[in-house]
């Protein structure tokens, strides 16, 4: 696809997902304040949700306490079908995969099955596969927020998955820097590195 840049709307996403990974209180309010102007609520908040994936629960709660400070009140929660969980984790996890996700599957599944069964059905059918978000948004930003917390082998998969589920690679590329903004120089050139493996490697056509 023909390479585009990040669209105010998702730039703004991205900004929270990597200050959240940045656990710096000033940069998280001031990327929630530019979202609350750039991008809707429900988006902002499928952000926040998602980061307890990779952040854990207290990254997530300490996103919320902040952002409800600057949004107002909670919405009305979801109403979630368990059964349906993991044939949508499956379907989410295959798209950002692609080729790769058969060997995802037995590799988690040789380290720890239960990882693997709750990869798919939390992570993939639960979290990732919620519809109030799109993939191509939901990859940027876990990408990242990989970066930030520099999990290269993580950040190759997502980085690889952006591509999958329609990124370009501007967009991916201006991601990167957003979060190379809030990460320390050798953090930042881990990212790079990690990007550069991925572009020799896979080419946005694949």
């Amino acid at each position: 696809m023909a390479d585009a840049p990040l669209s105010p709307n998702r730039s703004a996403l991205v900004a929270v997902s990597a200050a959240l990974a940045a656990r710096r209180a000033d940069r998280l309010r001031a990327t929630l304040e530019d979202a609350k102007s750039a991008a809707s609520p429900t988006e902002v908040e499928e952000v926040i949700l998602q980061s307890y994936l990779f952040l854990g629960y207290p990254a997530a709660l300490n996103g919320f306490a902040m952002w409800r400070e600057i949004a107002g009140g909670a919405p009305a929660p979801s109403v979630d079908d368990l059964g349906e969980w993991q044939t949508r984790g499956a379907e989410v996890c295959s798209a950002v995969y692609g080729g790769q996700y058969p060997r995802l599957r037995d590799n988690i599944r040789a380290l720890h099955p239960d990882m693997e069964r709750w990869m798919i059905g939390e992570g993939y059918g639960k979290v990732l596969g919620r519809p109030s978000l799109g993939l191509v948004d939901r990859e940027l930003c876990i990408a990242a927020l990989l970066a930030v917390i520099d999990a290269p082998a993580q950040l190759y998969s997502h980085l690889r998955g952006a591509l999958n589920v329609g990124a370009s690679t501007e967009e991916v590329e201006q991601a990167l820097a957003i979060a190379g903004d809030m990460s320390s120089p050798d953090v930042r050139a881990s990212a790079g590195a990690t990007w550069r493996a991925v572009r020799a490697r896979v080419s946005p056509a694949e």
